[in-house]
């Protein structure tokens, strides 16, 4: 997979990006695609422009057309190499970026989007008067993902917590900050509460009952420069 394959990728699936992101999601994904424009001959600014592109795209629903594909390009090792784009072809995929009049959104990607997003306001969590400590001071300093209930405000899921001290777990907060958790805390969510391939089982469920350094290799295996 190069670089312009993941281009080609993101211009025909850009209707499902468009309306599975959120206005300033899209907007970040935006400013990600410019900046392969921007890093010159740097492999390895070019490595972390890509890398942020990906992050953006973690934001989509798993059950996303455009989703399940990187992930199965990430599974087999097929990480777009670190060289320059074709020019004229990332013009157009920003020019097309640029076009699209959001939030025009397709009705059927959008149910898909909600249906996620619903999905994991429905795992147990807690609201911010549980919060004790730093954590309740600055949860995103924390490391902590918060989430929006549309009736009963910021949630916290808790597999984040400690059952015994309701402190924040250290490897929670530290895969969390890998996976950006205060830009994009409905990707992170989703991540640890939706199904893994690598761990075979949801993250969420295993904190603590396996070896911490696993569920920080499963992280850093989708976050990692150049990984999928």
């Amino acid at each position: 997979m190069t670089t312009n394959d993941l281009l080609e990728l993101l211009r025909r699936h850009l209707p499902e990006i468009q309306a599975s992101l959120t206005a300033a999601e899209y907007a970040r994904f935006q400013d990600s695609v410019r900046r392969l424009r921007e890093v010159g001959d740097d492999a390895r600014a070019m490595r972390l422009a890509l890398r942020e592109v990906r992050l953006c795209l973690l934001a989509l629903p798993r059950e996303n057309g455009l989703r399940r594909r990187l992930d199965q390009f990430r599974s087999a090792g097929a990480a777009p190499a670190a060289v320059l784009p074709d020019a004229d072809q990332l013009d157009e995929v920003i020019r097309l970026l640029e076009s699209v009049d959001w939030p025009t959104l397709d009705p059927a990607s959008a149910e898909i989007a909600r249906g996620v997003r619903q999905r994991l306001l429905t795992a147990p969590a807690r609201g911010p008067e549980q919060l004790t400590g730093a954590a309740a001071e600055d949860p995103a300093r924390a490391g902590l993902i918060r989430l929006t209930h549309p009736e009963l405000g910021h949630r916290y899921p808790d597999f984040q917590f400690d059952p015994d001290t309701g402190e924040p777990r250290p490897v929670v907060q530290r895969i969390n900050r890998m996976l950006l958790s205060d830009q994009d805390p409905w990707g992170a969510a989703d991540w640890w509460l939706g199904g893994n391939t690598w761990l075979r089982d949801a993250p969420a469920a295993l904190v603590g009952r396996v070896p911490d350094a696993l569920l920080t290799e499963a992280a850093a295996a989708l976050v990692g420069d150049g990984a999928w």
